[in-house]
């Protein structure tokens, strides 16, 4: 399994590799040589058929790949760190219609940074690594890179059921060889300032007891609703589990489940998705994802439903740079919410066919 499958979050799940090789000796030779700056990027670009043929050529319920019969970029990203010897910063510049949705609202400057964070680590024991700034959240299996995913598309869990990420404090610290217990305090989901005077706080237990097994649960809540809506907190709890029985084939499992207490009752939000990839010699990988999403209250989906997806992924890495995907994706709803040719809401199914290149460098 490629890393990045492993390493999903690229930020909390990240620490526990920088925490596992420094010990206080190894954080000492760190500090008597300055590590530099490290520059990597990469850009994404795809093309996407809806075999309903939506009149407003959008993909209904999806999350980044909404752009139907068209080529569209969907990010460009840029990304600068210095490891922490002991102090380190990351910064990733995004661009693009993904950027777009990641941000939602924000109009400030930070709306170009996905991410954007000082790094210490504090020699305490085994070292306890602190991040302040911009960072992804710490929740789910997927991220906003698709390269780093094992399907183009993403999950329903990781459009409806999680944040994208946080601005404010996050600690980490291994307490056993295997073991690292993560936590953090922000302003809230997916936004720069706070909409209310309550924080939101976020936890994480990573564990691999074998080498080939991991587990990892997240927490997190707080009060997301602005100051003028009566309404309690959120709370999502989620687990991943990641198996690599052999060189070639992975499994994993995501689970979520949330609620929040809002003026109309509560609202409760759950899903579960099924992961397999196999890789074979040139390069060549197929992935497959199966899926169920309870939005019985609507909340985050804006209607009652259950969504249910099964995904199908080959891909090809050309020349170490560049990564090409071929994606069928049947998406099905308990009621009818899917265009179908300039008809709104007629079918209770979507399938598409997507085109997906990715060059890093």
């Amino acid at each position: 399994m490629r890393n990045a499958c492993i390493w999903h979050t690229r930020g909390t799940l990240l620490l526990l590799v920088i925490l596992i090789g420094n010990t206080p000796a190894t954080l000492a030779q760190e500090d008597e040589k300055p590590v530099g700056v490290a520059a990597t990027g990469f850009v994404d670009t795809y093309f996407s058929l809806n075999f309903a043929r939506p009149a407003n050529r959008l993909n209904k319920f999806r999350n980044f790949d909404v752009g139907e019969h068209q080529l569209d970029v969907a990010l460009a990203e840029l990304v600068f760190q210095k490891a922490a010897a002991p102090i380190g910063f990351r910064i990733d510049a995004d661009f693009g219609t993904t950027n777009d949705l990641v941000q939602g609202e924000t109009s400030t400057t930070l709306s170009f940074l996905q991410q954007a964070y000082l790094t210490a680590v504090v020699p305490l024991g085994s070292g306890l690594v602190v991040d302040a700034g911009k960072f992804v959240t710490h929740m789910g299996f997927e991220v906003i890179e698709s390269k780093d995913n094992w399907n183009y598309s993403r999950s329903f869990l990781f459009a409806f059921a999680i944040p994208y990420y946080h601005v404010g404090l996050r600690l980490a610290y291994p307490i056993l060889g295997n073991v690292m217990l993560a936590g953090h305090v922000s302003n809230g989901w997916n936004n720069v300032q706070d909409i209310n005077r309550s924080k939101t706080f976020g936890a994480s237990l990573i564990a691999t007891p074998l080498e080939p097994l991991m587990f990892i649960a997240g927490w997190i809540g707080g009060e997301e609703q602005a100051d003028s809506i009566e309404a309690g907190a959120r709370n999502v709890y989620d687990l991943t589990v990641v198996y690599k029985p052999t060189e070639q084939l992975s499994l994993a499992a995501n689970a979520s489940l949330g609620t929040e207490s809002l003026p109309s009752g509560n609202a409760t939000w759950q899903g579960v998705a099924l992961y397999a990839r196999y890789g074979f010699s040139g390069g060549t990988g197929i992935a497959l994802r199966v899926e169920s999403y309870d939005d019985g209250d609507g909340h985050t989906t804006g209607i009652p439903q259950r969504l249910e997806e099964i995904t199908a992924t080959l891909e090809q890495s050309v020349l170490t740079f560049l990564l090409l995907r071929a994606e069928y994706r049947h998406d099905r709803s308990t009621v009818a919410v899917f265009d179908n040719r300039g008809e709104e809401g007629v079918l209770r199914f979507q399938n598409t066919l997507t085109i997906g290149a990715m060059i890093s460098f």
